[in-house]
């Protein structure tokens, strides 16, 4: 019967087979449904190879490919491409499009220091905190897990000693990407207590460092990489947790890097 289990499943098996035994890359395109998953039966997920995702906004001009499954490979891999007149072109230096082009420092703006897959990239991280209007506050993210947000400003109330029990929090993941690295979340907190304060962070400067319940910075995975790609496109400092900067020796990068063990102590040498 045709669109049933059986015909899927036979199709697919002739085609995996054509494409072994001629050595013939094969692509197959199909539908998705609303909440992002392929249409139709699950079997054809698990006879193909590789499971590929093509996806972004539909006003922007960047569209991101992501690995779903790979049978022989990881599927933390990210391609981003820029949609020309001419048809896609490969964008080789994805930090670049993901940092905004400013004249001048503004309030509730960090970079933070992030890894899709064996990449690291340095996106922009975006807050806008103002008194809340109605009497439930509002927390919302694009980009970013709102649980996790709810978390940072908890630890940002309870140890940093912010009041933000009255003000809305709006988060934003510059360039339309979606990111779940816990490595950004003194990025975040820093985007929150400069735009609380009305007072930008320093030009240059990125952030690297997970942050605990007891407002504690752990350190981020593959941290040599996320500074050298800092230090690549020109930043001038890098604040990380100390507890990660005991496996390499500093001196050896240009950059400046700022350890620290909490984030209160982060918040006084920035004079927040």
């Amino acid at each position: 019967m045709a669109g049933s289990i059986s015909q899927v499943r036979e199709c697919a098996g002739e085609l995996m087979r054509f494409a072994k035994e001629t050595g013939t890359p094969v692509f197959l395109i199909g539908h998705i449904t609303k909440d992002g998953s392929i249409a139709g039966p699950k079997v054809l997920e698990h006879m193909v190879d590789t499971v590929l995702q093509f996806e972004g906004e539909r006003n922007g001009i960047y569209r991101i490919l992501r690995t779903t499954k790979n049978r022989f490979g990881s599927t933390s891999e990210l391609g981003i491409y820029e949609m020309r007149g001419d048809g896609l072109r490969q964008v080789s230096n994805p930090s670049e499009i993901l940092l905004s082009q400013r004249d001048e420092p503004l309030a509730g703006v960090a970079t933070g220091a992030t890894m899709e897959g064996n990449r690291p990239l340095l996106i922009e991280l975006q807050s806008l905190v103002s008194p809340a209007a109605y009497g439930t506050p509002q927390r919302s993210t694009t980009g970013l897990d709102a649980k996790r947000l709810n978390m940072l400003i908890a630890v940002l109330e309870k140890r940093g000693g912010f009041r933000l029990g009255t003000e809305d929090v709006f988060i934003n993941v510059a360039g339309g990407l979606k990111v779940e690295d816990p490595a950004l979340d003194l990025a975040v907190c820093m985007a929150i207590v400069s735009s609380l304060h009305e007072q930008a962070l320093a030009d240059r400067m990125c952030f690297a460092a997970e942050i605990g319940l007891g407002g504690e910075l752990r350190t981020a995975s593959r941290l040599e990489a996320r500074i050298a790609e800092a230090e690549k496109l020109g930043f001038e400092r890098i604040v990380v947790s100390k507890y990660g900067v005991t496996a390499f020796d500093p001196e050896k990068y240009k950059i400046k890097i700022h350890a620290f063990a909490k984030i209160d102590e982060v918040v006084r040498w920035l004079r927040m």
